[in-house]
């Protein structure tokens, strides 16, 4: 039965998708922002949650942790998330950027014991990270409307919905054992900690720093996402933080 509610559940998410993304105009037109009132409101939640949790965590985290030790657990959990990335590389029909995740899983997984430590990239086997939101553009879904989606921030219908395919693919979830998982999951967290101190600056300068927090996340975010996709090759890309300066 939970499993029945669940499949109806993404479903029903999916029908919202297609309806508010055959509403909005293609990337690189304008910015189709049809739920702004709703999205401002989720954006002050995550603004609160920044402010009053994430921002001050990952200080005292940075403090506490030699450099060495971030990095490892930032290993271990990107690690993790490789097989993920490769069933999207699969998908997007991109094999050798699949067969160098590959190998790059196997190296560190090995060599790196359990993805401590990343080899891998000093003999050239650099990350190609993707999302299934990328393999939907890959097969033509266009970016539908702008939305700020709780604790994850600002995105759009496309990429909203990949990042829950992406938690439904991955295939680790269902081969870890309890213990594991839960090591993965601290990982995942010890990850977001050390970004949130690393990309400190850039953060606090759009988020307390500008008149309109909002409005400049949601600019931030689709000037990057789109540059990142090439979802509009003619647009010069503008650096986002330049007003700053």
């Amino acid at each position: 039965m939970f499993k029945l509610i669940k499949k109806i559940t993404f479903f029903k998410f999916i029908a919202l998708f297609v309806l508010l993304s055959a509403c909005s105009p293609r990337s690189g037109t304008v910015v189709a922002d049809p739920l702004e009132p709703l999205n401002r409101r989720v954006h002050a939640l995550n603004k609160g949650l920044d402010s009053n949790i994430l921002s001050p965590v990952s200080k005292g985290y940075s403090y506490v942790m030699p450099d060495a030790v971030e990095d490892s657990v930032s290993n271990f959990a990107s690690n993790l998330s490789l097989p993920g990335t490769v069933v999207n590389n699969v998908l997007q029909l991109d094999i050798p950027a699949a067969a160098n995740n590959t190998v790059r899983f196997v190296v560190n997984s090995t060599i790196g014991l359990a993805g401590l430590f990343d080899p891998s990239e000093s003999i050239g086997l650099a990350g190609r990270d993707t999302d299934f939101g990328q393999t939907l553009q890959r097969w033509g879904v266009v970016e539908g409307a702008y939305v700020e989606i709780p604790l994850f921030g600002p995105s759009n219908m496309r990429d909203g919905m990949g990042i829950f395919v992406d938690m439904m693919l991955d295939p680790t979830s269902s081969v870890l054992k309890p213990t594991m998982s839960s090591y993965r999951s601290w990982a995942g967290i010890g990850a977001i900690l050390q970004k949130r101190q690393i990309y400190g600056d850039q953060i606090d300068e759009v988020l307390y720093d500008s008149a309109d927090s909002y409005a400049q996340s949601r600019l931030v975010y689709l000037q990057n996402r789109r540059f990142q996709l090439k979802d509009n090759p003619s647009d010069a890309y503008i650096d986002p933080y330049a007003e700053f300066e």
